[in-house]
């Protein structure tokens, strides 16, 4: 259907452009006009064409899925939303509604023109669809897509919201917002509507508050609101939000659940003396966001309060009978206004539909006060709202039922209680149950019961199953009446007596715990975003595979709460029988462990076995790109400084007693300037210069990313990027010209292919490699054939074996050393000398000894100063405090872990 675009485009999307030169985007260090953001979108939106088609957008915080949403609008074309970072809810959405269009923020995916448009995946020309001329959003009402029920939302509505929230927040065009929650979720998106409409500017950002980057990006850019749900209060307590200087700021809104009476208060209390204010909101997706607001000037002494409507909007009280007080009528909550959807779609004919609806039922129990401000008292209908996400527990019960399990679903506004008849694997059921809703995993508690709790009338009890949150471990046995099989019979859930239950065992939360040293670990934190580097990665991924039953690839940067174990299954394992004496281990630790050896059992005489070495400089680049390429600017360069500390201190420290023991050495080894000046012949004071290359490498590396017209196109070519620098590196390689570089400077070619090696994620690109590889590594050895095969075989491992099978006895061992590589290789010269004349064989296991045992000294001492440092800012009010959890719908942070050592 061909409609024309005056009447397709909502107001404040179709004047974008008459805000001319002021600010629209803050991306990072880049700052886009409204003209040029128009410019952008009108491109797209002739993309799109003026056909009316169904597009799904998987959007992220980010300029591409920004132009991608107001393109859609623009050209009036229905727009779904799900999160970027939710691949399974995309599919999920497809396979409901098949939508024409799917666009992706994704810069490298095939169709993206340029950075900062969305690429386009046409799956048709036209539109199968009959689309109403009002529709305009299409809204999951909890923010994911646990269920294929959405609400239908039209030009009207998002404008009038926009409106409104503009209104009472009094928002202009000096405003600046930071996009604290995702924009496929309608809180988030109400604040990119509500500021564009006025000519405010948005910093674009998927930074959470603990980050203290996002701090930083606060003060540098000067924001003057962001946005929070009652878990992001949390947050702020952590990381010391209330010394903090923000003079810039204005206010701060809070929605997406009730937030405690006191901590309104609280945070109203702290506004004031701080100089912004806190707006308390009430809202729901069906009526594109915000219904009521609570004026900052009365949240203090009201903060149990929704407030008031928001202009152009009313409520009305209907009475429901036996739920009166004696602090007036109480009933149900409905609500009146230009925002109030169309109606809901649960398949794609609803999408022809216009209007179904003239108010919202809101489901809440209300009353009047007399002060004239609505107070929300309960919930008429089974609903949960949990970090912002509404659940509807019918729907959880629904859900099991149709796995053939009966359940009993009770909740509150912290967490959702399931009971599950039966002997069930309740880890496994609340995975499907989280997973489908979009729930962290920490807010469901999933009990496996002999019989579901009910009334002498038959009707589910469900004040007893909520209860057993507090009477029972998450997952343990209940009887029907509530009680444990403990309590009944004397024993445990496996049968045994108390004393003799079974220990539990580990999950990634005990194992990130007691591999970093933190408990502040939370569901939506990643091994990396919680600091874990190289070495503490081995440890982790080791006793991680032994928890979970696997080792999920990129694991490193899951959330906690999606670290599962898997379900066991009998011997129809791939590995089958052998998955007794053998175990999966990454061949990236494997190399580690066996590189260090070798280099060391060449060093003392053991036997000789060269190019390892080589090896570990590949491996270094792999893990430099898998583990220091998040995040931009300021932020991807405070990681990459920090890695460093965590590879020169340890060395530093060495070297110098190693100068003041022996002659050995010169002030230039410590300073790790060897390389640079010291002698061309080789002695023993060019026994550190892998560490002295690999640290200018990655200085090199930091100072040329931090530039920011390079960041971005490293970014936006993950792969041609590291491909051109390999190309550049090769002109060393091969004498073509001379850059006058320290002596084993040339092994920057390898260390490119490394990173090429974690870019080449399709079969093409890692043949592409393998070829390169083939290529270029014989000749490099003039003529030395055993250690060019070596090298060859240890690259060709790393791109085509991910894993290998070892014996299980030998895991941990391996483990051990890949972490302790790097301090293994600084300690084996002082360590085997000490042995000379005696057994090579014993001067070796010394060495692995002594290494082993001085990564454990500098993990540790290492830890204590980080420690001390971040509580040293905090105090100072600087908000630094790493890690420990996120916003509104976790989203992966980026990696910052340090490239091994050889």
């Amino acid at each position: 259907m061909t409609i024309p675009l005056d009447l397709a485009r909502i107001p404040f999307v179709a004047g974008l452009a008459r805000f001319g030169n002021r600010a629209a985007v803050i991306d990072g260090d880049t700052i886009i006009s409204y003209e040029e953001l128009a410019g952008r979108v009108d491109a797209v939106a002739a993309r799109l064409g003026t056909t009316r088609r169904l597009v799904a957008l998987a959007a992220a915080n980010d300029v591409a899925s920004l132009v991608g949403y107001l393109a859609a609008l623009s050209g009036g074309h229905p727009l779904m939303i799900v999160p970027a970072d939710k691949p399974a809810a995309l599919e999920s959405l497809i396979a409901a509604y098949d939508p024409d269009v799917v666009m992706h923020s994704a810069f490298e995916m095939a169709g993206a023109e340029a950075s900062g448009t969305p690429a386009l995946q046409e799956r048709r020309p036209g539109s199968r669809h009959e689309l109403h001329p009002e529709l305009a959003l299409l809204l999951s009402t909890s923010g994911s897509t646990g269920s294929p029920k959405l609400v239908r939302l039209s030009q009207d509505n998002v404008q009038a919201n926009a409106e409104s929230i503009a209104a009472y927040l009094q928002i202009g065009p000096e405003d600046r917002a930071a996009t604290t929650l995702p924009m496929s979720y309608c809180y988030g998106l109400s604040v990119i509507n509500s500021h564009l409409l006025r000519g405010a500017a948005l910093a674009l950002t998927g930074l959470s508050v603990v980050d203290p980057c996002f701090w930083e990006l606060m003060r540098r850019h000067r924001v003057t609101s962001f946005a929070a749900v009652p878990y992001t209060f949390e947050l702020l307590e952590r990381v010391g939000f209330e010394a903090m200087e923000l003079s810039a700021l204005r206010y701060v809104t809070q929605a997406g659940g009730r937030l405690a009476p006191e901590k309104v208060r609280h945070y109203a209390e702290l506004g004031r003396r701080r100089g912004w204010e806190l707006f308390v909101m009430y809202g729901q997706t069906e009526a594109t966001a915000r219904m009521a607001y609570l004026p900052p000037g009365l949240a203090a002494e009201n903060p149990s309060s929704i407030g008031v409507p928001v202009p152009g909007g009313s409520f009305r009280i209907e009475p429901v009978d036996g739920l009166d007080s004696a602090d007036g009528p109480v009933g149900e909550l409905v609500y009146s206004g230009p925002n109030v959807m169309l109606g809901y779609a649960q398949d794609p004919a609803d999408l022809a539909h216009g209007r179904t609806i003239t108010e919202l039922r809101t489901g809440d129990l209300a009353r009047l006060q007399d002060n004239g401000l609505y107070q929300v008292v309960g919930r008429r209908s089974r609903f949960v709202k949990i970090v912002g996400l509404r659940i509807d527990l019918g729907q959880v019960e629904t859900m099991l039922a149709e796995l053939g399990i009966p359940a009993a679903a009770a909740g509150t506004d912290e967490k959702l209680v399931v009971a599950v008849e039966g002997g069930h694997d309740t880890k496994l059921l609340a995975k499907i149950v989280t997973q489908g809703l979009g729930l962290p995993r920490a807010a469901l508690q999933m009990h496996a019961v002999e019989a579901l709790p009910r009334f002498s009338t038959g009707k589910t009890d469900y004040p007893a199953v909520l209860a057993l949150s507090d009477n029972l471990p998450d997952g343990g046995p209940v009887t029907g009446d509530g009680g444990t099989a403990a309590g009944r019979s004397g024993v445990d859930g496996s049968g045994k007596a108390p004393g003799a239950a079974a220990k539990r065992p580990e999950d990634a939360r005990a194992i990130f715990a007691d591999a970093l040293e933190r408990d502040d670990i939370a569901d939506g934190d990643t091994f990396v975003s919680l600091g874990g580097d190289s070495l503490s990665y081995v440890a982790a991924s080791i006793r991680l595979e032994k928890a979970l039953g696997h080792l999920p690839p990129d694991w490193h940067i899951t959330p906690v709460r999606d670290l599962v174990p898997r379900a066991a299954a009998p011997e129809t394992h791939r590995f089958g029988r052998a998955k007794r004496l053998f175990a999966p281990l990454e061949s990236g630790i494997l190399l580690r462990a066996v590189g260090i050896i070798l280099i060391a059992a060449t060093h003392i005489g053991v036997f000789h076995w060269e190019g390892a070495a080589h090896i570990l400089m590949a491996v270094a680049g792999y893990n430099f790109a898998r583990f220091q390429l998040g995040g931009e600017g300021v932020r991807r360069l405070k990681r990459q400084l920090h890695s460093l500390g965590r590879l020169v201190i340890p060395a530093v420290a060495f070297i110098a007693v190693a100068f003041v023991l022996t002659d050995h050495y010169t002030v230039a080894n410590i300073l790790l300037l060897n390389s640079m000046i010291g002698p061309e012949e080789v002695t023993t004071q060019w026994h550190f210069w892998f560490i002295e290359v690999l640290v200018y490498m990655l200085v090199g590396l930091a100072v040329l990313l931090a530039v920011p017209g390079v960041g971005r196109l490293e970014r936006r070519f993950p792969f041609a990027f590291p491909l051109a620098l390999a190309g550049l590196a090769l002109i060393s390689r091969y004498d073509i010209v001379d850059p006058q570089l320290p002596h084993p400077m040339p092994t920057f070619w390898l260390f490119m292919f490394g990173w090429l090696v974690a870019r080449a994620k399709t079969l093409l690109r890692r043949l592409f490699v393998s070829a390169l590889v083939i290529l270029t590594v014989p000749g490099y050895f003039f003529g030395d054939q055993f250690r060019e095969n070596t090298v060859l075989a240890g690259v060709l491992m790393l791109i085509w074996l991910p894993t290998l099978l070892v014996p299980v006895v030998l895991r941990r061992p391996l483990g051990l050393l890949a972490s302790a590589s790097l301090y293994i290789y600084l300690t084996h010269w002082l360590v085997y000398p000490l042995f000379a004349g005696t057994s090579p064989l014993l001067a070796l296991v010394a060495s692995l000894a002594a290494g082993v045992a001085y990564w454990a000294l500098s993990m540790r001492l290492l830890g204590l100063g980080e420690r001390w440092l971040g509580k040293r800012r905090a105090a100072a009010g600087t908000g630094v405090v790493q890690g420990s959890g996120e916003h509104l719908v976790g989203s992966r942070r980026e990696e910052e872990p340090h490239p091994a050592g050889p």
